[in-house]
């Protein structure tokens, strides 16, 4: 096999973590004190030749098109305090709400607004609320309860994006023209609600862009939500192109296993609150894509083989 350079912008907190660096065989060391905007230094890895050839390049939303898990926490909280959601484990007297912490590593387990809802709601107690004076004890009353949280806080968000404070993450832009001035398909692929993802998308990509994207899809288009990689999937076919030769840009661990799952490879431009995760199946990391070239992402699907 032969040996490859490949330039991976990899953040200095995850440089303790055994797993990410048992991918990487390298003698680089990363100082803890070491600043995010500082250059990071090459890793060495082992590649083999490859057959794959970009064809399709396609983005997450949510953490990728924009940083937004902070503003789908606060259109969740303002739901729970209009309908006065109250859990029955709570030693509080106001309404549930989520904070930082916690919402990080809900966001980071369950993808899906409702299954984050349902899940929560199984593990602390059914809440009480204005939908139901109290907690829903039947299937149906339950999926009722989920429904309505889960529509208001949708136009909760859409109201906080159409503010115009919201902003695309750096470089996401210019790679999308890149990729379709040449000739590579282009696609968005997100777990969120579909009339949420197209208000960002037309708001922060704007209406040219989306409109010329080869492959939309929302979580309301697939039966399971990422980690599964029904989307991705769906994604290639409706691309008409073979997983091997996509390339997904995600942020967080849920969607690289979405993407390795339905066989494509994929980099991470993180956040800070996906910083920490453990990306060992990724090809490559970024703090963001401002650094980022179409060539660069040639380059990894063409030449680099991810270490089984």
């Amino acid at each position: 096999m032969a040996t490859s350079v490949v330039f991976l912008s990899t953040p200095p907190s995850l440089s303790s973590r055994a797993p990410l660096f048992s991918l990487f065989k390298t003698n680089t060391a990363f100082s803890a004190a070491t600043s995010r905007t500082t250059a990071y230094r090459p890793l060495v890895l082992t590649a083999s030749a490859s057959s794959r050839e970009l064809q399709a390049l396609i983005f997450d939303c949510d953490g990728v098109i924009l940083e937004s898990e902070h503003l789908h926490r606060q259109a969740y909280n303002d739901a729970f305090a209009h309908f006065n959601v109250r859990c029955p484990s709570s030693s509080s007297s106001a309404p549930l709400d989520w904070n930082p912490e916690f919402y990080d590593e809900l966001q980071n387990q369950i993808g899906g607004g409702k299954p984050k809802m349902r899940w929560y709601f199984k593990e602390h107690g059914w809440p009480s609320s204005t939908v139901f004076d109290k907690a829903p004890e039947t299937d149906e009353d339950r999926a009722k309860l989920i429904d309505i949280l889960q529509d208001w806080k949708t136009e909760r968000y859409k109201e906080i994006i159409k503010s115009g404070t919201v902003e695309p993450r750096p470089g996401v832009l210019r790679l999308m023209d890149e990729a379709k001035a040449s000739g590579r398909k282009l696609a968005v692929c997100s777990a969120a609600t579909k009339s949420s993802v197209i208000l960002c998308l037309e708001n922060l990509i704007g209406l040219d862009r989306f409109q010329s994207l080869d492959c939309f899809l929302a979580g309301d288009d697939v039966k399971e939500k990422k980690p599964d990689p029904m989307i991705y999937v769906t994604a290639a076919k409706r691309l008409g192109v073979s997983e091997k030769d996509c390339l997904v840009v995600e942020d967080s661990v849920i969607g690289l296993q979405a993407a390795t799952g339905a066989g494509m490879s994929c980099v991470i431009s993180y956040t800070s609150s996906t910083a920490n995760q453990d990306f060992k199946e990724a090809v490559a990391l970024y703090p963001d894509l401002s650094n980022v070239r179409l060539a660069d992402l040639e380059a990894l699907l063409t030449d680099v083989v991810a270490a089984k």
